[in-house]
């Protein structure tokens, strides 16, 4: 296959080492498409109740399979037992739950903004917010309180948004202040600070950053959103701290981010397509429960009531995690958020950073590389060294390939929904356990 001919110029550099961009930076021709064909036919997740045959034998066999089946759809939402029993700020903030109802084949929020009820989402136990999302008020004289004006022994992260410091509240509440400044310089940092305003003010997700409050003051411009305090998803997967992220964790997060993702496309006022999911983007927990972050190119979807298809914008993301149809024809769909979703699986599964420069050609595009490994079954040699070959391990990256490979389809229409993404990772992760043991 041929490799990327997409040229960056003036690449801004983010915390991960990966190059956010804008349309303003691109030149030349964009990416070839992946031309592995889609016509492979589409993994379904699919369960099966192998006891009590016996007992079952005189009810009745619709209902007996009726229940299988909605029981298997519950349990594909269920949100996985935390590893230990340590909480910590983060870990038990959960979201605001929504109840859905089918409504011309598109599911929305019922009773947007109120009551905390029960959804597949999350369950009454684990409502335990007492904030709602950005309703604190804060003055300047809140931040330099909380920061100890802004100190260097509180920063936590620097990226193209500006700096990230860890703060205090009077109450205790531990926070991330993210703090940039208005320049003459940076025209589009005002409109990304609003984007980002605007949908995490709209959000509350057990798996998305929750935002407590913003505030604009002069040049100033402070967003105050959840403390989550393990690093990354990408520090994990490059074991920045010595320990290496098992498969069994990795699935779950993955899970986690495709939960978080469902609920931007399907259970929101409207639909919400993130732009730039990516490692660098994902926040562990103590417990390795996983929060996606960093809403700055989030853009509302298309309105489907009124016909519309797609959104036509500029190409903003990262490069690596760009759906080659939305660089193409500017045309953006929560499917470009499928694509990028694709592309962390393999991520996951591989532990390599989506482009590898230093590797030879044939291996810099790692979501390339490794599909191209799959599909000639040689899959089991694009599995991160640094785990285990087991019988389980191999099962469970043999079926989160066969779904990258449906992410990664070159055009929209033949990629799944991340609901469907999130119901079949959930499927193998119940195999992959019950062949763990």
């Amino acid at each position: 296959m041929k490799s990327p001919t997409t040229q960056f110029s003036g690449r801004r550099r983010s915390s991960s080492g990966t190059g956010s961009i804008s349309s303003g930076s691109i030149h030349s021709r964009t990416p070839d498409h992946m031309t592995r064909s889609t016509t492979s036919s589409t993994y379904s997740a699919t369960t099966t109740t192998t006891s009590n045959k016996s007992n079952n034998s005189g009810r009745n066999p619709v209902k007996i399979a009726a229940k299988t089946v909605a029981d298997a759809f519950v349990s594909c939402f269920t949100l996985p037992e935390p590893k230990s029993s340590i909480t910590s700020f983060g870990d038990s903030d959960s979201f605001k739950a929504a109840s859905v109802a089918s409504d011309g084949g598109r599911e929305k929020r019922r009773n947007s903004g109120s009551g905390r009820g029960r959804s597949i989402y999350g369950s009454e136990n684990n409502l335990t917010h007492t904030k709602e999302a950005g309703s604190l008020k804060f003055t300047m004289g809140d931040i330099y309180k909380a920061t100890k004006n802004f100190s260097q022994s509180l920063k936590i992260g620097q990226g193209d948004f500006g700096i990230v410091y860890k703060g205090r509240l009077e109450d205790g509440t531990v926070v991330a202040i993210k703090r940039s400044k208005k320049t003459i310089h940076d025209k589009h940092s005002g409109a990304e600070f609003q984007s980002e305003v605007r949908t995490l003010e709209k959000i509350e997700h057990l798996n998305l950053v929750k935002l407590y409050g913003y505030l604009e003051h002069g040049e100033e411009r402070i967003l105050v959103v959840e403390y989550v305090p393990n690093g990354t998803l990408r520090e994990h997967l490059d074991s920045v701290n010595g320990n290496v992220l098992d498969f069994a964790s990795r699935l779950d997060i993955g899970i986690d981010v495709g939960h978080a993702i469902t609920y931007l496309h399907m259970y929101t006022d409207h639909p919400i397509i993130h732009r730039d999911i990516k490692s660098s983007n994902i926040l562990l927990t103590k417990n390795l429960r996983a929060k996606v972050a960093d809403f700055g190119f989030a853009r509302l979807a298309a309105d489907t009531e009124s016909g519309a298809t797609h959104v036509s914008t500029q190409i903003k993301g990262t490069a690596g995690y760009l759906d080659p149809e939305y660089l193409n024809t500017y045309q953006l769909t929560e499917k470009s958020d499928v694509y990028s979703f694709g592309v962390l699986l393999v991520e996951l599964v591989t532990g390599r950073r989506p482009i590898e420069p230093k590797k030879e050609i044939k291996e810099r595009i790692t979501a390339r590389w490794a599909m191209k490994k799959f599909t000639k079954g040689d899959a089991i040699f694009t599995l991160d060294p640094r785990l285990e070959r087991s019988a389980a391990n191999s099962l469970a990256m043999e079926k989160i390939y066969e779904l990258a490979l449906q992410c990664l389809a070159p055009h929209r229409h033949n990629r799944p929904t991340m609901r469907k993404c999130a119901e079949i990772l959930c499927s193998i992760r119940k195999d992959y356990r019950e062949l763990a043991g």
